[in-house]
């Protein structure tokens, strides 16, 4: 069997960074070389029904090797990377972390740190894997993806573990809230399926945020400086006082666990006109909708302010809490709480700070928790992995599907 490291490493160098700003999907071209990779690997395991759609979705099957007729589980993870940061050219390594800040790029002076990011402290002792500073790493998901595919070669390898049918799926384009737009559900044929897009060792998921897009564009008007007055609107100016009307303690850097926020996540702009862009979150339905409605009266006051049609804004739900939709069905969880504690692991029942394609395809019919891949500080040049974390995935992904025979 391949080592779990190896895999990591093959897949995470592959540029599959999604683009929100395309309208194809697979957003960018680039992710099918990963898609591709991971299908042929799946045939030459000897996985049946193995498919690779028009849309970049990869679904196989692992058939039972039991007669138990048992629920049909399905494994699930993203292949693509955040548009936060850059993916180009990944150049992992591989650290042995003894406490001490751990030097990513000497030259531009890039360091990792418990004390910018305590959950370090953790895994002194421990292997990590980094990227070099002048990229993300591409845990978020590769390491999920990882994961799943040592899981079906362990099992593959290992037919004295026995297990029902299991289903494979790799998305597209969750990165950018589309990872579930055109996932065909009946299709992939599970009764329920767990995503491996979580954190660290023991993370376990089935609440995230309620989340929105908003996209607000405003027209000011541009005369020279020294005849101004009474005249210019200056759309910089009104976009920083947009901003300025939002609480300022519901923002991202100053909230946690249940807290919702609206984050900005982009603004360009010149005295003539600007665009900005926010991420509105809540975990509470009614919270959420103030939130929206909040952002919405203040673009009313500004028009009444500067005038009709100097702020226009386009808000989009992207996703809402599973919550809802997996309590009814919580054995789901409990399989996993079990499956955990049999191997020795603490499960970390905690509200995603985010969302997974898991919190759509609950609301299309396919219940989907989140179990930990093992990634922290995603998003970022800091992004890390510690190697032990992915070889416990793998191990709560068997075990999983050994106990489903029970």
């Amino acid at each position: 069997m391949e080592k779990i490291v190896d895999r990591f490493l093959r897949y995470v160098k592959i540029d599959t960074q999604s683009d929100e700003n395309s309208s194809n999907m697979p957003s960018t071209e680039k992710q099918w070389d990963l898609l591709k990779l991971l299908e042929k690997e799946l045939k030459d395991m000897g996985l049946k029904d193995t498919s690779l759609d028009n849309n970049g979705y990869l679904m196989a099957t692992l058939p039972a090797n039991t007669d138990k007729v048992v629920p049909i589980i399905g494994f699930i993870a993203h292949v693509d990377t955040s548009p936060d940061f850059t993916s180009t050219n990944v150049n992992p390594q591989i650290v042995k972390y003894v406490g001490k800040n751990v030097v990513l790029n000497s030259k531009k002076n890039i360091v990792l740190s418990s004390k910018d990011f305590p959950s370090l402290n953790n895994y002194i002792g421990q292997t990590i894997i980094t990227s070099d500073g002048s990229t993300l790493l591409g845990a978020d998901d590769k390491a999920g993806v990882a994961e799943i595919m040592a899981a079906v070669e362990f099992l593959v390898n290992h037919p004295e573990v026995k297990h029902g049918p299991i289903k494979i799926g790799f998305t597209p384009d969750e990165e950018i809230g589309r990872g579930a737009d055109k996932f065909d559900v009946k299709k992939f044929g599970a009764d329920f399926a767990y995503t491996l897009d979580g954190g660290g060792i023991g993370e376990l998921e089935y609440e995230n945020f309620n989340a929105a897009r908003a996209k607000i564009s405003i027209q000011g008007l541009n005369v020279h400086p020294g005849t101004a007055k009474d005249k210019m609107k200056n759309s910089i100016l009104i976009a920083m006082e947009l901003n300025s009307m939002l609480p300022p303690h519901q923002s991202p850097e100053h909230t946690e666990a249940y807290e919702g926020f609206y984050h900005l996540t982009d603004i360009k702009g010149t005295v003539d006109s600007s665009s900005v862009s926010y991420i509105i979150r809540d975990h509470d339905k009614g919270k959420f909708e103030k939130k929206k409605d909040m952002m919405i009266k203040i673009v009313d006051h500004l028009n009444m302010k500067y005038g009709a049609g100097t702020v226009k804004i386009t808000m989009v739900d992207q996703y809402y809490n599973m919550r809802e939709k997996i309590e009814p069905v919580y054995h789901v969880v409990e399989l996993a709480i079990k499956a955990m504690k049999e191997l020795g692991i603490s499960p970390k029942i905690i509200p995603i700070r985010g969302g997974t394609d898991g919190a759509r395809l609950s609301y299309m019919g396919l219940p989907c928790p989140n179990i930990f891949a093992g990634g922290h500080n995603f998003h970022s040049r800091y992004e890390f992995i510690p190697v032990k974390s992915m070889e416990r995935a793998v191990d709560v992904i068997v075990k999983i599907s050994e106990m489903n025979t029970r």
